[in-house]
């Protein structure tokens, strides 16, 4: 086991036995030690104090730190033996009663992402710190008990160069100073009761956007603070105007108003998440400002993204999951909210249905994650800090989501966010669990909702619907019935609540004629409704998405679907489609040249941005990974001759134009193709209109590179015009992406072999380097995959201390997919036996070995077709 490890059997006994009351943490970013001493790494590492007052019941405990070294601790006044600290651990022997404990470390500062991450952006040479804690890593910051049902009041001192902006939980208070070496002193107010991993600090030279947010409580701090370099890209009236609606629908709705004293949002490099719901200091990847044009689906993400934070603030920051276990009472509900108050902002001020959005992304994520050998419970267990680092997934996030949709149909709205208030005022700044949800719904709806959560809640794996229908000689239905299947290993029939949307064609658009609800149970459920009438030209369970379920259509419907999905009036119905037939695709039901097919002939007419992007994502993993090497030239050139065809129909400067152009980009893999991308980068026949810009230039090299139409000198020419942390990032992925031998071992190095590559830039190399079409290249990288995968799981080398997100990374990212025969997945069953991998190696690598299963099954399937 991880020595940083923490079950939950070892968290429940400590809380057992001690309770936290107030911590006082100051952290010194001067480069300096005890006595203003400088540190050897004053770069590397910084000092770290921790004062915890507590309770116990005087059994033997500890306290968790991750820390270079321990300089001195003391429980109540008496010295402890620092040579005690091993591993990530401070073993404590309080007596019964109150207690204080101080700890001075020093600490490192982080490059992957986890703790105190510290960054200098290439741009301008300016310092940026900020942390990322959850799930456990606070403990790289200062000594805490860490998990989250040990809530405290926090109180944040900080040394920081004159000059520097310090944010955190707490309203920023007035710097004094500077002390004798020529820093400030940022004294933070205590917050109020919070779990560890939601506190915060972000420092360095922020470019600061000051504003307010109108809360029930009064009028608030709300600033929005980036890097300099990115504060040309900072459209902050629009991330507030987002961020104030939300307020409005959330204090309305949950009951209560926010809970803490301001509401910072701070966009932050090299960030592993979207972003984190650190209490009044929400931390945002920065590339959620755009240095690019992009289509609306990107806003819309974006404010999705905002917004899950902002619930988060409520689910997860006021009331609190108690273990790891209800990490989905935090996740799926603020997924859910985003959702729900994106609806709710639409009704008030004007937009699209969100749940549209929703349907063609977000369900399908969960759908996928669903699928896996790896698939789990919504309520899943979770038996160590492990386990929990792998279920941040679609399934605790999108499946939660998608059925507590469900679960609102089910008791009515009302009632949900009736229930949703007392749960929120029974444990405010506290903690809680599945059944306190459970509980205050069932007393708010007056519904025994034991049977939903364990059909739900409690159980893994996607049901698949179907229609059964027959008709007579005139096409009139003479019987239909819903058919319910369960994959193998997870075989639930749960009771579906569905409609059935009965499709026929109107002035050349189909339309809905009718779509009555029904409830679906058992293998089989007649619908008598259905029976007596003409039959639909489209027949569509789950209409209007009440559901969560795969759906296959029957052939006519099938039919009517491929030849025809623009033609779908309603935006819904037309995700749902979308959805289906790509199932099908990935199940092996429906040539991928068929899905092609579908896309080029679609998505040009496609209105929601969300549908376009993905639908042209998913065409080009048809034509690669679901496609038979032999078929893969006649099905490439097939995709990049419909796109070509709708990028020359489409509005110059509007947004099809430009998920096109992008999807053309990624799609070409001929040297004709080469040349037109090429031009574009020299405004040669350019499409009228289309914004070549800085992250669009990345594109097009990297995808030149792919098809070794670049050089090194070429990629570095564009870096020294973009001298950016963005522009080092796409460079480093651009070259992992070359066509080029002894370019595929340097990004081989980089990945598997230098400890120091920052987290992002490790990302874009693993990435990128594993391309269709460069298999001979990739040919010794498939055996070089397993040794590095043995070496993740025994913790070895550089991998003994690095973090999870730059593992998963190598585990996911560098799987050589393009080269997954069946021949090497045997190899990889053979390599599995033998050498017993760690349980997060064994569960990353089924998951990439069932995806190379499938697409196999697909590429033989299209074959045969």
């Amino acid at each position: 086991m991880n020595p940083a490890n923490i079950t939950r059997d070892e968290a429940a006994a400590r809380s057992a036995a001690l309770s936290t009351t107030s911590y006082e943490v100051t952290v010194d970013l001067t480069g300096h030690g005890v006595g203003a001493v400088e540190l050897p790494e004053p770069e590397e590492t910084f000092l770290s104090t921790s004062t915890v007052r507590f309770t116990s019941t005087g059994t033997s405990t500890w306290i968790d730190l991750i820390a270079d070294e321990v300089v001195s601790a003391a429980l109540d006044g008496e010295a402890l033996d620092p040579a005690d600290f091993a591993g990530s651990r401070l073993p404590l022997e309080p007596g019964a009663g109150e207690h204080e404990l101080t700890v001075t470390a020093i600490c490192r500062y982080s490059r992957t992402g986890e703790g105190l991450h510290r960054f200098v952006d290439p741009a301008d040479g300016r310092v940026y710190l900020y942390t990322q804690f959850e799930t456990a890593d606070a403990r790289r910051m200062y000594a805490c008990f860490e998990q989250p049902d040990l809530k405290a009041t926090f109180r944040l001192v900080v040394r920081a160069p004159a000059g520097w902006t310090v944010r955190s939980n707490s309203p920023a208070p007035e710097p004094f100073g500077p002390d004798p070496i020529g820093a400030m002193i940022w004294d933070f107010p205590p917050t109020p009761r919070i779990s560890t991993y939601i506190t915060a600090l972000i420092a360095g030279e922020y470019h600061v956007d000051h504003g307010t947010i109108e809360s029930a409580k009064g009028t608030l701090d709300a600033d929005i603070v980036c890097r300099a370099s990115m504060a040309p890209h900072l459209d902050a009236e629009r991330i507030r105007e987002t961020v104030q609606r939300g307020f409005e629908v959330y204090e309305q709705d949950f009951g209560r108003p926010y809970a803490f004293d301001k509401y910072d949002q701070l966009f932050v490099p090299e960030y592993n998440a979207g972003a984190m719901e650190n209490a009044g200091a929400v931390t945002i990847r920065d590339e959620y400002l755009f240095r690019s044009k992009v289509t609306s689906a990107s806003y819309e993400t974006r404010d999705n993204t905002l917004l899950h934070e902002l619930a988060h603030m409520w689910f997860g920051d006021l009331v609190t999951m108690r273990w790891w276990d209800d990490l989905w009472l935090n996740e799926s509900f603020a997924e859910w909210s985003a959702y729900h108050c994106q609806e709710r902002i639409a009704q008030r001020h004007g937009g699209t249905d969100p749940w549209v959005s929703f349907a063609n992304a977000r369900k399908a994520w969960a759908y996928t994650a669903d699928q896996l050998p790896t698939t789990h419970p919504i309520a899943a267990d979770m038996v160590d800090l492990e386990a929990v680092e792998q279920n941040f997934d679609g399934i605790t996030y999108a499946k939660g989501a998608s059925v507590l949709k469900q679960l609102v149909a089910y008791v009515g709205e009302d009632a949900f966010l009736a229930g949703v208030r007392q749960y929120l005022a029974d444990h405010a700044f506290d903690n809680a669990s599945l059944s306190d949800l459970l509980e205050a719904l069932e007393r708010a709806g007056g519904k025994d909702l034991s049977s939903f959560s364990e059909q739900w809640l409690s159980t893994s794996g996607v049901n698949t619907l179907s229609s059964g229908i027959t008709v007579d000689d005139d096409g009139t239905i003479t019987s239909f019935a819903v058919e319910q299947s369960a994959p193998d290993g997870h075989g639930t029939l749960r009771t579906h609540h569905l409609a059935i949307g009965c499709y026929e064609f109107s002035d050349g658009a189909l339309v809905a004629v009718d779509s009555p609800e029904t409830d679906v149970h058992g293998p089989s459920t007649p619908i008598a409704a259905l029976v007596g009438r003409r039959r639909p030209a489209l027949v569509l369970l789950n209409d209007r998405d009440l559901d969560y379920a795969k759906v296959r259509l029957d052939d006519e419907s099938l039919a009517t679907a491929l030849g025809g999905v623009a033609r779908i009036a309603d935006p819904l119905a037309r995700a749902l489609v979308w959805n289906t037939v790509w199932d099908m695709t990935r199940d092996a039901q429906l040539a991928a040249a068929e899905f092609i097919a579908m896309v080029v002939d679609g998505a040009g007419a496609e209105s929601d941005m969300t549908a376009v992007t993905t639908a042209l994502s998913r065409a080009g993993i048809a034509a690669t990974a679901y496609t038979a090497p032999a078929q893969r030239e006649v099905n490439g050139e097939a995709l990049v001759a419909g796109i070509a065809a709708r990028l020359k129909e489409a509005s110059p400067g509007g947004e099809h134009q430009l998920a096109l152009a992008d999807a053309l980009v990624s799609a070409v893999s001929t040297p004709q193709g080469a040349d037109l991308i090429a031009g574009w980068l020299a405004n040669e026949e350019l499409p009228l209109g289309l914004a070549v810009d800085q992250d669009r230039r990345w594109a097009i090299l990297t995808s030149l590179a792919r098809m070794g139409a670049v050089d090194d000198a070429r990629i570095e020419a564009e870096t020294a015009a973009d001298r950016t942390i963005s522009g080092a990032e796409r460079a480093a992925g651009a070259r992992a992406a070359m066509a080029d031998a002894g370019a595929k071992a340097r990004a081989w190095e980089l990945a598997t072999a230098v400890e120091d590559v920052p987290n992002a830039t490790h990302l874009h190399i693993c990435r990128q380097f594993m391309q269709y079409g460069q298999d001979e290249l990739l040919a010794p990288y498939a055996e070089k995959y397993l040794e590095v995968a043995e070496l993740i799981g025994a913790r070895s080398g550089i991998w003994a201390g690095r973090g999870h997100a730059v593992s998963n990374a190598v585990l996911t990212w560098l799987w050589p997919a393009p080269l997954a025969t069946r021949e090497f997945i045997a190899r990889v069953d053979e390599w599995t036996d033998a050498t017993r991998p760690s349980e997060s190696v064994r569960r990353t690598i089924s998951e990439r070995r069932d995806a190379a299963l499938r697409a196999l099954a697909a590429q033989e399937f299209g074959a045969r077709s």
